[in-house]
């Protein structure tokens, strides 16, 4: 689980139970993308919440989830401030 200090103290994350967060403050926890199927039944992941874009379709439910974390990991929590 990887946790981005921000300079004001702000700690930003993926959602994740292998930290408790509340361990470190009040955590206020937004919905960052959305991983749903298609009118197909194949699997995309919506990142417009966070200004990112709709990876797929998948096969899987799987690899939309892995898709989801690699970018939000990738372009989100490691964004300029």
């Amino acid at each position: 689980m990887k946790l981005l200090v921000q300079p004001d103290g702000t700690v930003l994350s993926i959602y994740q139970e292998a930290i408790d967060l509340s361990a470190i403050g009040h955590p206020t926890i937004a919905r960052a993308s959305h991983v749903e199927p298609t009118q197909e039944g194949l699997w995309q992941a919506d990142l417009t919440p966070v200004g990112g874009p709709v990876l797929g379709p998948f096969g899987r439910r799987s690899e939309a989830l892995q898709a989801e974390l690699d970018w939000l990991e990738n372009h989100w929590l490691t964004r300029p401030i």
